[in-house]
Protein backbone atom coordinates (compact mmCIF):
# COMPACT_ATOMS: atom_id res chain seq x y z
CA UNK A 1 0.00 0.00 0.00
CA UNK A 2 1.00 3.65 -0.63
CA UNK A 3 1.19 6.73 1.61
CA UNK A 4 2.18 10.23 1.18
CA UNK A 5 4.50 9.52 4.04
CA UNK A 6 5.46 6.66 6.39
CA UNK A 7 6.94 7.68 9.96
CA UNK A 8 9.06 5.49 11.63
CA UNK A 9 8.77 5.05 15.24
CA UNK A 10 5.93 6.27 17.58
CA UNK A 11 7.85 8.39 20.15
CA UNK A 12 7.18 11.83 21.17
CA UNK A 13 8.97 13.15 17.93
CA UNK A 14 7.44 10.82 15.33
CA UNK A 15 3.62 11.31 16.61
CA UNK A 16 4.55 15.32 16.36
CA UNK A 17 5.63 14.90 12.94
CA UNK A 18 2.99 12.62 12.00
CA UNK A 19 0.26 14.84 13.49
CA UNK A 20 1.65 17.84 11.79
CA UNK A 21 2.21 16.04 8.27
CA UNK A 22 -1.37 14.77 8.21
CA UNK A 23 -2.25 18.10 8.97
CA UNK A 24 -1.05 19.39 5.95
CA UNK A 25 -3.72 16.75 4.62
CA UNK A 26 -1.34 13.88 3.60
CA UNK A 27 -2.17 10.77 4.06
CA UNK A 28 0.33 9.36 7.01
CA UNK A 29 1.69 5.63 8.31
CA UNK A 30 2.94 5.51 11.98
CA UNK A 31 5.17 2.34 12.50
CA UNK A 32 6.64 1.72 16.02
CA UNK A 33 8.25 -1.61 16.94
CA UNK A 34 7.07 -2.10 20.51
CA UNK A 35 3.74 -3.23 21.31
CA UNK A 36 2.60 0.19 22.45
CA UNK A 37 3.47 3.93 20.83
CA UNK A 38 5.42 6.65 23.05
CA UNK A 39 8.78 5.88 23.02
CA UNK A 40 10.65 7.26 26.26
CA UNK A 41 7.23 9.03 27.44
CA UNK A 42 5.27 6.08 28.72
CA UNK A 43 4.03 4.81 32.41
CA UNK A 44 2.96 1.57 33.52
CA UNK A 45 1.69 -0.59 36.75
CA UNK A 46 4.20 -2.95 36.40
CA UNK A 47 5.94 -2.24 39.64
CA UNK A 48 2.96 -2.70 41.95
CA UNK A 49 -0.58 -2.61 40.12
CA UNK A 50 -1.97 0.20 42.78
CA UNK A 51 0.62 2.68 41.49
CA UNK A 52 1.36 4.23 38.34
CA UNK A 53 4.88 4.48 37.22
CA UNK A 54 6.72 6.64 34.23
CA UNK A 55 8.75 3.90 32.59
CA UNK A 56 10.99 6.53 31.26
CA UNK A 57 10.70 10.60 31.57
CA UNK A 58 8.38 12.15 33.85
CA UNK A 59 7.94 15.91 34.24
CA UNK A 60 7.78 17.71 30.72
CA UNK A 61 8.68 21.83 31.53
CA UNK A 62 9.79 21.98 27.71
CA UNK A 63 6.79 20.32 27.06
CA UNK A 64 4.60 23.00 28.21
CA UNK A 65 6.32 26.03 27.03
CA UNK A 66 7.03 24.20 23.43
CA UNK A 67 4.78 25.92 20.64
CA UNK A 68 4.69 22.70 18.29
CA UNK A 69 3.04 20.62 21.31
CA UNK A 70 0.71 23.91 22.00
CA UNK A 71 -0.69 23.66 18.54
CA UNK A 72 -2.25 20.62 18.64
CA UNK A 73 -4.35 21.13 21.14
CA UNK A 74 -3.75 18.13 23.17
CA UNK A 75 -6.25 19.21 26.03
CA UNK A 76 -8.95 18.15 23.50
CA UNK A 77 -7.82 14.43 23.45
CA UNK A 78 -6.86 13.99 27.53
CA UNK A 79 -4.34 15.60 27.92
CA UNK A 80 -4.41 17.64 31.39
CA UNK A 81 -1.17 19.00 33.40
CA UNK A 82 -0.77 18.47 37.16
CA UNK A 83 1.55 20.07 39.52
CA UNK A 84 2.98 19.66 42.73
CA UNK A 85 3.03 22.26 45.51
CA UNK A 86 6.34 23.54 44.93
CA UNK A 87 8.40 22.82 41.82
CA UNK A 88 11.54 21.31 42.88
CA UNK A 89 13.58 20.73 46.16
CA UNK A 90 17.19 20.03 47.00
CA UNK A 91 18.26 19.33 50.92
CA UNK A 92 21.32 20.70 51.82
CA UNK A 93 24.03 19.25 54.65
CA UNK A 94 22.64 21.10 57.33
CA UNK A 95 19.47 19.79 56.79
CA UNK A 96 17.97 23.13 55.31
CA UNK A 97 16.24 23.08 51.87
CA UNK A 98 16.64 25.20 48.55
CA UNK A 99 13.40 25.36 47.14
CA UNK A 100 12.28 26.26 43.59
CA UNK A 101 8.30 28.04 43.36
CA UNK A 102 6.63 28.50 40.18
CA UNK A 103 6.50 32.20 42.27
CA UNK A 104 9.88 33.40 41.79
CA UNK A 105 9.67 35.43 44.83
CA UNK A 106 8.59 32.86 47.11
CA UNK A 107 11.99 31.21 45.55
CA UNK A 108 13.82 34.69 46.49
CA UNK A 109 12.89 35.05 49.87
CA UNK A 110 14.01 31.20 50.63
CA UNK A 111 17.31 31.69 49.47
CA UNK A 112 17.75 35.45 51.02
CA UNK A 113 16.51 33.23 54.41
CA UNK A 114 19.28 30.76 53.99
CA UNK A 115 21.95 33.57 52.70
CA UNK A 116 21.08 37.55 52.53
CA UNK A 117 21.35 39.21 49.79
CA UNK A 118 20.76 35.73 47.38
CA UNK A 119 16.97 36.52 46.76
CA UNK A 120 18.02 40.11 45.43
CA UNK A 121 20.62 38.08 43.23
CA UNK A 122 17.85 35.13 41.96
CA UNK A 123 14.92 38.35 41.50
CA UNK A 124 18.24 40.07 38.89
CA UNK A 125 18.96 36.85 37.14
CA UNK A 126 14.84 36.51 36.68
CA UNK A 127 14.91 40.18 34.90
CA UNK A 128 17.49 39.30 32.90
CA UNK A 129 15.59 35.83 31.92
CA UNK A 130 12.39 37.70 31.22
CA UNK A 131 14.36 39.77 28.29
CA UNK A 132 16.41 37.07 26.51
CA UNK A 133 14.82 34.01 27.52
CA UNK A 134 11.45 33.57 25.24
CA UNK A 135 13.32 34.59 22.38
CA UNK A 136 16.35 31.98 23.71
CA UNK A 137 13.60 28.98 23.45
CA UNK A 138 11.92 29.88 20.37
CA UNK A 139 15.68 29.85 18.75
CA UNK A 140 16.53 26.80 20.22
CA UNK A 141 13.39 24.60 19.20
CA UNK A 142 13.04 25.98 15.75
CA UNK A 143 15.21 24.81 12.53
CA UNK A 144 19.18 25.74 12.56
CA UNK A 145 19.78 28.96 11.44
CA UNK A 146 16.59 30.29 13.83
CA UNK A 147 16.54 33.20 11.95
CA UNK A 148 13.45 35.12 13.80
CA UNK A 149 13.93 33.92 16.85
CA UNK A 150 17.59 35.20 16.73
CA UNK A 151 17.40 38.36 15.48
CA UNK A 152 14.75 39.48 18.33
CA UNK A 153 17.43 37.81 20.61
CA UNK A 154 19.71 40.05 19.45
CA UNK A 155 17.91 42.80 20.32
CA UNK A 156 16.90 41.89 23.41
CA UNK A 157 20.43 41.76 24.48
CA UNK A 158 21.15 45.13 24.13
CA UNK A 159 18.59 45.74 26.93
CA UNK A 160 20.32 43.40 29.51
CA UNK A 161 24.50 44.12 28.91
CA UNK A 162 24.78 42.79 25.56
CA UNK A 163 28.10 41.15 25.86
CA UNK A 164 28.18 40.78 29.02
CA UNK A 165 24.80 38.45 28.81
CA UNK A 166 26.07 36.93 26.08
CA UNK A 167 28.95 35.70 28.31
CA UNK A 168 26.76 34.82 31.45
CA UNK A 169 25.16 32.28 29.32
CA UNK A 170 28.11 30.94 28.20
CA UNK A 171 30.07 30.94 31.89
CA UNK A 172 30.03 27.21 32.79
CA UNK A 173 27.22 26.60 35.57
CA UNK A 174 29.67 26.22 38.36
CA UNK A 175 31.23 29.51 37.97
CA UNK A 176 28.08 31.82 36.81
CA UNK A 177 26.93 30.28 40.59
CA UNK A 178 30.32 31.42 42.39
CA UNK A 179 29.93 34.87 40.59
CA UNK A 180 26.03 35.58 41.38
CA UNK A 181 25.65 33.77 44.85
CA UNK A 182 26.91 33.49 48.15
CA UNK A 183 24.90 30.81 49.51
CA UNK A 184 25.15 27.08 48.60
CA UNK A 185 21.06 26.78 48.24
CA UNK A 186 21.02 29.08 44.80
CA UNK A 187 24.37 27.28 43.54
CA UNK A 188 22.21 23.38 43.99
CA UNK A 189 19.38 24.80 42.13
CA UNK A 190 20.99 26.00 39.02
CA UNK A 191 23.24 23.30 38.92
CA UNK A 192 21.16 20.66 39.54
CA UNK A 193 19.35 21.78 36.59
CA UNK A 194 22.13 21.55 34.62
CA UNK A 195 22.80 18.08 35.71
CA UNK A 196 20.03 16.99 33.62
CA UNK A 197 21.83 17.16 30.43
CA UNK A 198 25.56 15.51 30.36
CA UNK A 199 27.33 18.68 30.04
CA UNK A 200 30.09 18.83 32.66
CA UNK A 201 29.08 21.64 35.33
CA UNK A 202 32.50 23.30 34.55
CA UNK A 203 31.73 23.74 30.86
CA UNK A 204 30.59 25.90 28.34
CA UNK A 205 26.54 25.41 28.10
CA UNK A 206 25.96 23.92 31.41
CA UNK A 207 24.89 27.49 32.54
CA UNK A 208 22.65 28.09 30.12
CA UNK A 209 21.27 24.90 30.41
CA UNK A 210 20.82 25.46 34.21
CA UNK A 211 19.27 28.47 33.95
CA UNK A 212 16.57 27.74 31.30
CA UNK A 213 15.64 24.58 33.27
CA UNK A 214 15.30 26.90 36.54
CA UNK A 215 13.60 29.78 34.80
CA UNK A 216 10.84 27.42 33.34
CA UNK A 217 10.38 26.02 36.56
CA UNK A 218 9.37 29.58 37.23
CA UNK A 219 7.00 30.18 34.27
CA UNK A 220 5.49 26.99 33.08
CA UNK A 221 6.27 24.57 36.09
CA UNK A 222 7.73 20.99 35.75
CA UNK A 223 4.25 19.34 34.94
CA UNK A 224 3.39 16.29 34.44
CA UNK A 225 0.60 14.55 32.91
CA UNK A 226 -2.47 13.55 34.80
CA UNK A 227 -2.82 9.72 35.02
CA UNK A 228 0.94 8.94 33.66
CA UNK A 229 3.44 10.17 31.43
CA UNK A 230 1.83 7.90 28.60
CA UNK A 231 -1.32 10.53 28.89
CA UNK A 232 0.95 12.53 26.93
CA UNK A 233 1.63 10.48 24.04
CA UNK A 234 -1.54 9.19 24.18
CA UNK A 235 -3.26 12.37 23.55
CA UNK A 236 -0.93 12.87 20.39
CA UNK A 237 -1.53 9.30 19.06
CA UNK A 238 -5.10 9.96 19.97
CA UNK A 239 -5.36 13.24 17.34
CA UNK A 240 -3.52 11.23 15.08
CA UNK A 241 -5.67 8.32 14.62
CA UNK A 242 -9.03 10.70 15.09
CA UNK A 243 -7.96 12.79 12.01
CA UNK A 244 -7.46 9.48 10.01
CA UNK A 245 -3.98 8.47 10.44
CA UNK A 246 -2.85 4.91 10.68
CA UNK A 247 -0.69 3.50 13.39
CA UNK A 248 0.75 0.32 13.39
CA UNK A 249 2.29 -1.02 16.80
CA UNK A 250 4.61 -4.25 16.85
CA UNK A 251 6.21 -3.27 13.61
CA UNK A 252 9.82 -2.99 13.67
CA UNK A 253 11.41 -1.28 10.90
CA UNK A 254 14.65 -3.08 9.18
CA UNK A 255 15.16 -1.09 6.07
CA UNK A 256 14.40 1.87 4.18
CA UNK A 257 14.84 1.23 0.53
CA UNK A 258 16.39 3.76 -1.88
CA UNK A 259 15.31 4.54 -5.74
CA UNK A 260 17.27 7.20 -7.52
CA UNK A 261 18.98 8.94 -4.63
CA UNK A 262 15.16 9.21 -2.75
CA UNK A 263 13.77 7.23 -0.28
CA UNK A 264 10.79 4.94 -1.43
CA UNK A 265 9.77 2.31 0.69
CA UNK A 266 9.79 1.18 4.20
CA UNK A 267 10.43 -2.28 5.14
CA UNK A 268 8.94 -4.09 8.05
CA UNK A 269 10.20 -7.56 9.65
CA UNK A 270 7.68 -9.38 8.18
CA UNK A 271 8.85 -8.57 5.58
CA UNK A 272 6.14 -5.66 4.16
CA UNK A 273 6.82 -3.25 2.18
CA UNK A 274 5.29 0.24 2.56
CA UNK A 275 5.75 2.68 -0.01
CA UNK A 276 6.22 6.70 0.59
CA UNK A 277 5.50 8.69 -2.21
CA UNK A 278 6.51 12.03 -0.99
CA UNK A 279 8.43 11.62 2.91
CA UNK A 280 9.92 9.23 5.07
CA UNK A 281 10.35 10.54 8.64
CA UNK A 282 12.61 8.53 10.90
CA UNK A 283 12.16 9.28 14.67
CA UNK A 284 15.56 6.64 15.23
CA UNK A 285 19.48 7.05 16.33
CA UNK A 286 21.50 8.72 13.72
CA UNK A 287 23.47 6.21 13.88
CA UNK A 288 20.72 3.29 13.34
CA UNK A 289 18.97 5.38 10.57
CA UNK A 290 22.71 5.50 8.48
CA UNK A 291 24.71 2.23 9.19
CA UNK A 292 20.75 -0.08 9.58
CA UNK A 293 18.37 1.19 8.10
CA UNK A 294 20.49 2.26 4.98
CA UNK A 295 22.14 0.71 2.27
CA UNK A 296 25.43 1.80 2.81
CA UNK A 297 25.60 2.54 -0.70
CA UNK A 298 22.78 5.50 -0.03
CA UNK A 299 25.27 6.75 2.17
CA UNK A 300 27.94 9.53 1.34
CA UNK A 301 31.34 8.32 2.68
CA UNK A 302 32.09 11.54 4.82
CA UNK A 303 28.81 11.03 6.73
CA UNK A 304 29.18 7.28 7.79
CA UNK A 305 33.22 8.67 8.68
CA UNK A 306 31.68 11.30 10.57
CA UNK A 307 29.09 8.99 12.49
CA UNK A 308 31.95 6.92 13.66
CA UNK A 309 32.74 10.00 15.75
CA UNK A 310 28.96 10.32 16.95
CA UNK A 311 28.90 10.28 20.65
CA UNK A 312 25.85 9.08 23.06
CA UNK A 313 25.35 10.57 26.39
CA UNK A 314 26.09 8.75 29.35
CA UNK A 315 23.96 5.82 30.45
CA UNK A 316 21.46 5.43 33.14
CA UNK A 317 19.91 3.15 35.52
CA UNK A 318 16.13 4.15 37.24
CA UNK A 319 14.55 2.86 39.96
CA UNK A 320 11.37 3.21 40.68
CA UNK A 321 9.90 2.28 43.87
CA UNK A 322 6.22 2.03 45.39
CA UNK A 323 5.89 3.67 48.33
CA UNK A 324 3.40 3.11 51.84
CA UNK A 325 3.92 6.60 53.05
CA UNK A 326 5.27 9.50 51.75
CA UNK A 327 8.77 9.93 51.55
CA UNK A 328 10.47 10.60 55.36
CA UNK A 329 13.12 14.19 54.58
CA UNK A 330 14.91 15.08 56.96
CA UNK A 331 13.18 18.64 57.38
CA UNK A 332 11.50 18.67 54.27
CA UNK A 333 9.59 21.47 53.17
CA UNK A 334 6.41 22.93 53.84
CA UNK A 335 5.72 22.70 50.15
CA UNK A 336 6.71 19.63 48.94
CA UNK A 337 8.34 19.17 45.74
CA UNK A 338 7.46 17.14 42.82
CA UNK A 339 11.13 16.71 41.79
CA UNK A 340 14.36 16.27 44.54
CA UNK A 341 18.08 16.28 43.47
CA UNK A 342 20.39 14.40 45.45
CA UNK A 343 23.86 16.19 46.15
CA UNK A 344 25.87 17.51 49.16
CA UNK A 345 26.64 20.54 47.44
CA UNK A 346 27.74 21.90 43.36
CA UNK A 347 30.98 20.00 44.10
CA UNK A 348 29.86 16.45 44.87
CA UNK A 349 27.33 17.19 42.17
CA UNK A 350 30.56 18.22 39.55
CA UNK A 351 32.50 14.91 41.03
CA UNK A 352 29.80 12.66 40.52
CA UNK A 353 28.67 13.80 36.84
CA UNK A 354 32.63 13.98 35.69
CA UNK A 355 33.36 10.39 37.03
CA UNK A 356 30.40 9.51 34.83
CA UNK A 357 32.38 11.48 31.90
CA UNK A 358 35.24 9.57 32.56
CA UNK A 359 34.41 6.61 32.54
CA UNK A 360 34.01 5.66 36.84
CA UNK A 361 31.12 4.26 38.28
CA UNK A 362 30.33 7.27 41.07
CA UNK A 363 30.19 5.82 45.02
CA UNK A 364 27.85 8.59 45.79
CA UNK A 365 25.42 9.34 42.68
CA UNK A 366 24.21 12.61 41.73
CA UNK A 367 20.09 11.65 41.58
CA UNK A 368 17.62 13.16 39.62
CA UNK A 369 14.05 12.12 41.96
CA UNK A 370 10.12 12.18 41.41
CA UNK A 371 7.17 12.30 43.97
CA UNK A 372 4.95 11.35 41.47
CA UNK A 373 1.59 10.94 43.88
CA UNK A 374 2.72 14.42 44.70
CA UNK A 375 2.22 15.65 41.65
CA UNK A 376 -0.64 13.70 40.49
CA UNK A 377 -2.55 12.34 43.51
CA UNK A 378 -3.91 10.28 40.79
CA UNK A 379 -0.64 8.01 40.82
CA UNK A 380 -1.18 5.84 43.82
CA UNK A 381 -3.84 5.43 46.68
CA UNK A 382 -3.90 8.42 49.49
CA UNK A 383 -1.13 8.64 51.60
CA UNK A 384 1.69 6.60 49.73
CA UNK A 385 4.02 7.55 46.95
CA UNK A 386 4.80 6.88 44.00
CA UNK A 387 8.61 7.34 43.54
CA UNK A 388 11.77 7.18 41.48
CA UNK A 389 15.12 7.80 41.10
CA UNK A 390 17.47 8.55 38.00
CA UNK A 391 21.27 7.97 38.09
CA UNK A 392 23.49 8.41 35.03
CA UNK A 393 26.59 5.58 34.48
CA UNK A 394 29.07 5.25 31.74
CA UNK A 395 28.64 4.01 28.67
CA UNK A 396 31.46 2.73 28.89
CA UNK A 397 33.22 1.91 32.50
CA UNK A 398 36.66 1.84 33.51
CA UNK A 399 36.36 1.47 37.13
CA UNK A 400 33.85 1.54 40.31
CA UNK A 401 35.01 4.01 42.56
CA UNK A 402 32.64 2.36 44.93
CA UNK A 403 33.07 -0.57 46.91
CA UNK A 404 34.45 -1.97 43.64
CA UNK A 405 31.44 -4.73 42.87
CA UNK A 406 29.91 -2.90 39.98
CA UNK A 407 31.60 -4.38 36.76
CA UNK A 408 30.36 -2.14 34.22
CA UNK A 409 28.08 -4.79 32.08
CA UNK A 410 25.29 -3.33 33.54
CA UNK A 411 23.95 -7.11 34.09
CA UNK A 412 21.16 -7.64 37.32
CA UNK A 413 23.74 -7.74 39.80
CA UNK A 414 25.41 -4.29 38.38
CA UNK A 415 21.82 -3.08 38.26
CA UNK A 416 20.69 -4.26 41.28
CA UNK A 417 23.95 -2.94 43.24
CA UNK A 418 24.39 0.57 42.05
CA UNK A 419 19.96 0.62 42.99
CA UNK A 420 20.62 -0.09 46.64
CA UNK A 421 23.95 2.64 46.38
CA UNK A 422 21.26 4.90 45.32
CA UNK A 423 18.77 3.73 48.13
CA UNK A 424 21.63 3.77 50.55
CA UNK A 425 21.89 7.94 49.56
CA UNK A 426 18.28 8.34 49.91
CA UNK A 427 18.65 6.94 53.20
CA UNK A 428 21.10 9.66 54.22
CA UNK A 429 18.56 12.66 53.83
CA UNK A 430 15.52 10.03 54.48
CA UNK A 431 16.19 7.71 56.92
CA UNK A 432 13.19 5.01 57.31
CA UNK A 433 13.03 5.29 53.43
CA UNK A 434 13.77 1.45 53.02
CA UNK A 435 11.35 0.87 55.69
CA UNK A 436 8.37 2.59 53.37
CA UNK A 437 9.29 0.46 50.64
CA UNK A 438 6.44 -2.40 49.31
CA UNK A 439 7.78 -3.03 45.43
CA UNK A 440 10.83 -1.89 43.47
CA UNK A 441 11.81 -2.11 39.67
CA UNK A 442 15.31 -1.46 38.33
CA UNK A 443 15.60 -0.79 34.65
CA UNK A 444 19.35 -0.28 33.60
CA UNK A 445 21.05 0.48 30.18
CA UNK A 446 20.49 -2.96 29.02
CA UNK A 447 16.47 -3.03 29.89
CA UNK A 448 15.90 0.93 29.14
CA UNK A 449 17.48 0.03 25.18
CA UNK A 450 14.76 -2.87 24.72
CA UNK A 451 12.25 -0.93 25.92
CA UNK A 452 13.01 1.90 23.09
CA UNK A 453 15.54 1.22 20.32
CA UNK A 454 16.59 5.10 20.84
CA UNK A 455 17.82 4.61 24.45
CA UNK A 456 20.83 3.01 22.94
CA UNK A 457 23.59 2.17 26.07
CA UNK A 458 20.43 3.99 28.72
CA UNK A 459 21.20 7.11 26.94
CA UNK A 460 18.62 9.68 27.15
CA UNK A 461 19.02 12.55 24.67
CA UNK A 462 19.45 10.96 21.49
CA UNK A 463 23.08 12.14 22.11
CA UNK A 464 25.54 13.85 23.70
CA UNK A 465 24.48 17.45 24.32
CA UNK A 466 27.86 19.06 25.07
CA UNK A 467 28.29 22.08 22.09
CA UNK A 468 30.77 19.87 19.75
CA UNK A 469 27.20 17.89 19.08
CA UNK A 470 24.74 20.57 18.93
CA UNK A 471 23.70 23.25 16.28
CA UNK A 472 25.39 22.37 12.89
CA UNK A 473 27.51 19.40 14.51
CA UNK A 474 24.38 17.73 14.91
CA UNK A 475 24.32 14.19 14.68
CA UNK A 476 27.63 15.55 12.47
CA UNK A 477 29.18 18.15 10.59
CA UNK A 478 27.21 20.05 8.20
CA UNK A 479 24.17 17.72 8.63
CA UNK A 480 22.37 20.63 11.40
CA UNK A 481 18.78 20.16 9.83
CA UNK A 482 16.68 17.55 9.22
CA UNK A 483 17.27 16.72 5.67
CA UNK A 484 19.39 14.05 5.12
CA UNK A 485 21.61 13.30 1.53
CA UNK A 486 18.79 10.69 0.75
CA UNK A 487 16.02 12.87 -0.92
CA UNK A 488 12.67 12.62 0.67
CA UNK A 489 14.21 11.54 4.13
CA UNK A 490 14.09 13.00 6.83
CA UNK A 491 16.00 12.88 10.60
CA UNK A 492 13.29 13.60 13.27
CA UNK A 493 14.64 12.17 16.17
CA UNK A 494 16.41 13.70 19.11
CA UNK A 495 19.96 13.28 17.38
CA UNK A 496 18.83 15.76 15.38
CA UNK A 497 18.40 19.56 16.29
CA UNK A 498 17.78 20.87 18.59
CA UNK A 499 18.64 17.47 20.69
CA UNK A 500 16.79 15.88 23.81
CA UNK A 501 14.09 16.48 25.86
CA UNK A 502 10.14 16.34 25.40
CA UNK A 503 9.38 19.50 23.20
CA UNK A 504 8.82 17.65 20.00
CA UNK A 505 10.95 20.08 17.92
CA UNK A 506 12.90 17.38 16.17
CA UNK A 507 9.68 15.77 14.64
CA UNK A 508 7.89 19.32 13.72
CA UNK A 509 11.21 20.21 12.11
CA UNK A 510 11.27 16.93 9.85
CA UNK A 511 7.83 17.53 9.03
CA UNK A 512 7.95 21.06 7.87
CA UNK A 513 11.33 20.26 5.96
CA UNK A 514 9.50 17.46 4.12
CA UNK A 515 6.26 19.91 3.19
CA UNK A 516 8.33 22.66 2.23
CA UNK A 517 10.43 19.99 -0.02
CA UNK A 518 7.54 19.03 -1.78
CA UNK A 519 5.79 21.92 -2.36
CA UNK A 520 9.41 22.79 -4.26
CA UNK A 521 9.34 19.60 -6.36
CA UNK A 522 5.48 20.26 -7.38
CA UNK A 523 6.48 23.60 -8.36
CA UNK A 524 9.86 22.29 -10.06
CA UNK A 525 8.94 19.23 -11.79
CA UNK A 526 13.21 18.65 -13.13
CA UNK A 527 14.02 18.67 -9.28
CA UNK A 528 11.14 16.02 -8.34
CA UNK A 529 12.17 12.01 -7.88
CA UNK A 530 9.13 10.63 -6.52
CA UNK A 531 8.13 6.95 -6.64
CA UNK A 532 6.59 5.85 -9.37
Amino acid sequence: MSWDAVVVGAGPNGLVAANRLLDAGWSVLLLEAQPTVGGAVRSDREVHPDFVHDTFSAFYPLAASSPTIASFGLEDHGLEWCHAPSVLGHPLRDSSWAVLHRDRAKTAAGLDALHAGDGESWLDLCAEWDRVGPHLIGALLTPFPPVRSGVALLGALRHVGGLDMVRTLLTPVADLTRERFGGEAARVLLAGNAGHADIPLDAPGSGLMGLLLAMMGQTVGFPVPRGGAGELTGSLARRFTANGGTIRTDAEVTEIRVRNGRAHTVVTADGEGHRALRAVVADVLAPALYTRLLDPSAVPDRVLRSLRRFELDPGTVKVDWALADEVPWTDGPALRSGTVHIADDVDDMGLALSQVGSGVVPARPFMLTGQMTTADPDRSPAGTESFWAYSHVPQRTRHDAGDGGITGTWDRDDCERYADRMQARLEEVAPGFGARVLARRVLGPRELEERDANLAGGALNGGTAQLHQQLVFRPVPGLGRAETPVRGLYLGSASAHPGGGVHGACGDNAARAAIAHDRVDRWVPWRSSRPV
